[in-house]
C-alpha cells in the first residue's frame, strides 16, 4: 500500500524525481507578496532544504497580498520558522554588501523576490548560473499577462527595463530567467493585487522545481 502523508500527491507526480525535491537545497530571498507565496509553495511541494533571507516585519499594509500577514509586528522570517520549523531563517537586509559576503555554494536554486534593483544585480553577478528573479508585481490586476524570459528578452515591465539597464551599465554578461508581466501599469503608486502578486511567487515556484529536477543527479 502507498504511503500516505502530507507528500502523497508530490509523490504522484514526481515519481522516482521526488527524492530530488527532497535533497534540493533553495534559497528565497525576500518573503513579502512574492517570494512569500513562492515559500509556501516550494514546501508543500516538499522541497527539503529552504533557506529565507528577510529583514521585515508584518505590517497592516501587508495583509491585502502577503500570505500569513495576519501577525501583525512579526519578522516575516520568524512567521515563516513558526509555520515550517524546518526552514533556516535568516533575518538580514539583502544589500550589496550583503551579497558579497554570504556563501551561495552550497543552494541548487537561487530565487530573487527583492525590490532593491542594486541588490538584485549583485545576486545576478554572484548567481546567475542558478538564479530564478521577479520584477516588479505591484500595479497590475491581470494574472494572465505574467510571462517568463531571459532577462534580456523581457518587455513592457519598467522595472525589467530599470534592471537591463543596470545589468548593461555594470557591465553584466551572463543571463537567467525573469518572471515579469507586460501588462501595463494601473496606478502610480504601490498598489497591488495577490490575485497578481501571489502567481508570481507561483511562477517563481515551478521554475525552481522545473530547475531541481533538471540539475539533481539523485
Amino acid at each position: 500500500m502507498a504511503k500516505v502523508d502530507r507528500f502523497s500527491r508530490s509523490r504522484s507526480l514526481f515519481g522516482d524525481d521526488f527524492k530530488k525535491i527532497k535533497n534540493a537545497n533553495v534559497l528565497v530571498c525576500g518573503v513579502g507578496g512574492v517570494g512569500g507565496v513562492c515559500v509556501d509553495a516550494l514546501m508543500r511541494a516538499g522541497i527539503g532544504n529552504l533557506t529565507i533571507i528577510d529583514f521585515d516585519k508584518f505590517e497592516v499594509t501587508n495583509q491585502n497580498r502577503q500570505i500569513y500577514s495576519n501577525f501583525l509586528d512579526y519578522p516575516k522570517v520568524a512567521v515563516f520558522k513558526q509555520i515550517y520549523p524546518q526552514i533556516h531563517a535568516i533575518k538580514a537586509k539583502i544589500t550589496p554588501e550583503f551579497v558579497e559576503n554570504f556563501d551561495f555554494s552550497e543552494f541548487d536554486v537561487v530565487i530573487d523576490a527583492i525590490d532593491d534593483i542594486q541588490a538584485k544585480i549583485a545576486l545576478a553577478f554572484k548567481t546567475h548560473e542558478k538564479l530564478v528573479s521577479s520584477a516588479g508585481a505591484a500595479r497590475r490586476i491581470d494574472a494572465s499577462k505574467i510571462k517568463v524570459a531571459s532577462v534580456w528578452q523581457t518587455s513592457g515591465d519598467p522595472f525589467a527595463r530599470k534592471i537591463r539597464n543596470e545589468l548593461k551599465k555594470a557591465k553584466f554578461d551572463g543571463d537567467f530567467e525573469m518572471v515579469y508581466s507586460d501588462e501595463a501599469p494601473m496606478c502610480q503608486d504601490l498598489g497591488s493585487f495577490m490575485g497578481v502578486t501571489a502567481s508570481f511567487g507561483l511562477f517563481l515556484a515551478s521554475l525552481a522545481v522545473q530547475r531541481v529536477l533538471k540539475t539533481r543527479n539523485f
